[in-house]
């Protein structure tokens, strides 16, 4: 007998359709085969399976059993196969047609004991089915919710595989999970970190507030305990919240990623922030292994990415973020094929301004030869600095404005702001480029061109900084960007003499620090 089981599996950030076939052959020495190019953990599933199948009540065929995993030109990863493998035994074993299997797709992970575990990777899985005309899934009960967030599918969440086989073979009801993703998708309420915390500094927040209003990278400098990691911990709580399609994109990532394993909210509704440790090698940043999958700079999207100490990163791993940086995407390249995961993130990076971090810090002297301060700043490269907009200067403290304890403003009046700034960015770019532009970072350089015209004054401006400063072309798409971002907060239509100022001025620390 031949049984034919529906499943899916992730392949980069996408899902395509595994079609199992399961037949026992009526002669031949006990054996079960599984081909179609199965990956070590698929092909354990034989053991597992055999005794999770006999831990449930149920005989496997003892007989040459072939499993058949298509298609056998794509390689399949993963214990997911599990629970359809199962099914597909126990309908041949017990000689009981499924007429209406192919209506469904199963997924899931088998204990010993016939438990059904839950996996990675279920909403886009649960997309995949959708689009290929399933019109039920069945999954762990501990992905329910996460699966329930796709419209226009049934959604079953099961316990033990004997449950499922009864369900399937029309012994045993379930009732289909139903949930709105919109319910889940106003925040949590959480005690965040808020701006209102953060005492001084007022250059340096309005900096932050330019950037988080255009969706510019930023990069701070200054010595040990001026408040950029505090700062920086901050900025998440100031860009404006997710809408559903972004909450939805970054969902998909952080479920092939396992983040959402034993989570309590199945769709990710708040700002990612990502602070990934200056130890991180450039797979675990960009992404990658044998075979492909996302990294740090993807969990980030619709995020922040926040680069502590950014010259103790290995000079070998900031320089991959060159291309995410530029295309918000990330493209990678490996044997089992080319894949590519979404990468548009807002990069935060601080750093001391040399190795002891004390370099023109009026308080403290430094005690690092100018080799050693040169060596330090060279780890950053000068092209990753021309991707990076605002360079900010941040300095200590003074006492008098840590001890003042009037709260500063907060979070949400920034946020309020912010808001304001970027649904006037949402119209101007509303219908071109497919949509894909949301902010003044995204812009193209035919849109610079459009949205960006400089009157007369504005030019001369422009052109003594250039050739005083030696910007690069870059460099000046970056500045008019800026100064987009700083009218718009403005509510001015027109770039101003005093936008283009403030713009350029966020751009001289990497040549006054690095000429």
């Amino acid at each position: 007998m031949l049984a034919k089981i529906y499943s899916a599996a992730v392949f980069g950030v996408q899902g395509f359709e595994v079609e199992i076939e399961v037949n026992a052959a009526e002669t031949g020495e006990p054996k079960i085969i599984v081909v179609g190019l199965p990956d070590t953990a698929v092909k354990e599933s034989r053991d597992r399976v055999t005794t999770a199948i006999i831990n449930s009540g149920f005989a496997w065929p003892k007989t040459r059993t072939t499993i058949n995993l298509a298609p056998a030109d794509v390689k399949k990863e993963g214990p997911s196969f599990d629970l359809p493998i199962a099914l597909g035994m126990i309908a041949v074993s017990e000689d009981c047609p499924l007429p209406e299997s192919d209506r469904f797709c199963f997924v899931g992970e088998l204990a010993l004991t016939g438990a059904v575990r839950p996996v990675k990777g279920v909403l886009p899985i649960v997309l995949e089915a959708r689009a290929r005309g399933r019109t039920r899934v069945v999954v762990p009960s501990a992905n329910v919710h996460e699966a329930a967030m796709v419209e226009g599918i049934e959604v079953y969440g099961v316990r033990h595989l004997r449950e499922t086989f009864e369900f399937l073979a029309g012994r045993k009801d379930l009732l289909p999970v139903k949930q709105d993703a919109t319910g889940w998708h106003s925040p949590p309420r959480t005690e965040e970190a808020d701006f209102s915390e953060v005492q001084g500094q007022s250059h340096v927040r309005r900096a932050v507030e330019v950037a988080v209003s255009g969706g510019h990278n930023l990069l701070m400098l200054g010595p040990p305990g001026s408040g950029k990691s505090m700062i920086a911990k901050r900025i998440a709580s100031i860009i404006p919240p997710m809408s559903l399609e972004e909450a939805i994109e970054s969902t998909k990532i952080h479920s092939i990623c396992g983040l959402l394993l034993g989570s309590s909210r199945p769709l990710v509704v708040s700002r990612p922030f990502r602070s990934p440790h200056h130890t991180i090698s450039d797979v675990g940043l960009l992404g990658g292994s044998a075979n492909p999958t996302p990294g740090e700079v993807s969990i980030a999207h619709n995020g922040v990415l926040f680069l502590d100490e950014l010259p103790e990163f290995r000079r070998s791993t900031l320089e991959v973020l060159r291309q995410p940086l530029e295309d918000g995407r990330v493209t990678i390249s490996r044997a089992a094929g080319s894949m590519t995961f979404p990468a548009d993130f807002m990069l935060v990076g601080a750093m001391n301004p040399c190795p002891c971090g004390y370099y023109g810090d009026p308080r403290r002297s430094c005690r690092c030869s100018s080799l050693q301060v040169e060596r330090y700043r060279d780890r950053i490269s000068g092209p990753l600095l021309d991707r990076i907009d605002l360079h900010l200067d941040v300095p200590p403290v003074a006492y008098r404005e840590m001890a003042n304890g009037q709260p500063a403003e907060s979070s949400a009046e920034i946020r309020a702001r912010v808001i304001r700034s970027r649904e006037l960015q949402a119209r101007r770019f509303c219908g071109l480029s497919g949509g894909k532009v949301r902010c003044n970072a995204r812009m193209t350089s035919k849109q610079v061109r459009r949205f960006c015209v400089l009157d007369a004054h504005g030019e001369g401006l422009m052109e003594m900084a250039m050739s005083e400063l030696n910007f690069s072309a870059r460099a000046y798409d970056r500045i008019l960007k800026v100064a987009r971002t700083i009218a718009d907060m403005d509510g001015r239509e027109t770039i101003g003499e005093e936008h283009l100022s403030e713009a350029i001025q966020y751009r001289t620390l990497d040549r006054k620090l690095w000429a």
